[in-house]
């Protein structure tokens, strides 16, 4: 039984490992430019260990560094990232009762659903049978928030003596989603596509409506609104 045991928690590492590879090298590219950044505006690695274990937001803690270096105020602080961070209100909802399941790993998973481990959960639907589902998304979780926290000390102490450009690292991540979204479009059939067409379009149509920098969050809001709108259509063939 141990044995058993044993092996299939080996297995759901493996698993949740080559799942959060993608994102492994995304984060420590993005890591590293969020600490080179801090260490900029005068904190060192030890705060960005800090941060990247307590607020893990991505862009929002770029967006924190701005707010220290100009002195602003906590309440527009905790504004600025409740706006900045909204969309994984969505995210969250979509995975309330998969991540429950999880027990003690609960809260957790729910606090590292960030956009990238959001679009690894989605891209597998089905595990291995000596896989267990809830403790690999917990596992993911765990993984990308580690590659997160590396990246940034990296770039933090690689600041001190190495000057490093960044600049067009960021749209790694984009690319990471739109192989993604490919690759989980291929795999379905019939009406399951035409989930995907309704979220490109939702997107195209707020995008022109808001603008590049704030059409995410009502893209997703509108997507959400029309998918369960269209809830009995779906039923019989999307999960």
């Amino acid at each position: 039984m141990d044995k058993n045991i044993n092996e299939n928690i080996k297995a759901t590492l493996l698993f949740a490992f080559k799942k959060s590879l993608p994102v492994m090298f995304g984060y420590l590219f993005l890591g590293s430019a969020f600490g080179i950044m801090l260490y900029e505006a005068g904190y060192n690695w030890v705060w960005a260990v800090f941060t990247s274990i307590v607020v893990y937001a991505g862009s929002g803690q770029f967006v924190l560094v701005s707010l220290l270096s100009s002195g602003a105020s906590i309440a527009t602080t905790a504004m600025m990232s409740l706006f900045i961070n909204s969309r994984h209100i969505i995210y969250g909802l979509s995975y309330i009762e998969k991540f429950k399941k999880g027990g003690w790993r609960y809260p957790f998973m729910i606090f590292g659903l960030t956009d990238e481990t959001y679009s690894i959960n989605t891209s597998f639907t089905t595990v291995p049978d000596n896989v267990n589902e809830v403790k690999a998304r917990y596992f993911i979780s765990l993984f990308d928030h580690i590659y997160w926290i590396i990246g940034s000390v990296i770039g933090s102490l690689a600041g001190q003596t190495i000057p490093i450009d960044f600049t067009g690292i960021d749209f790694s991540m984009t690319a990471l989603f739109v192989v993604i979204f490919i690759d989980l479009f291929r795999k379905q059939n019939g009406r399951k596509k035409l989930v995907g067409i309704i979220g490109i379009v939702c997107a195209l149509i707020c995008l022109i409506i808001f603008g590049a920098d704030k059409f995410l969050l009502p893209a997703l809001i509108l997507t959400v609104a029309v998918l369960s709108g269209s809830k009995n259509y779906f039923s019989k063939e999307v999960v």
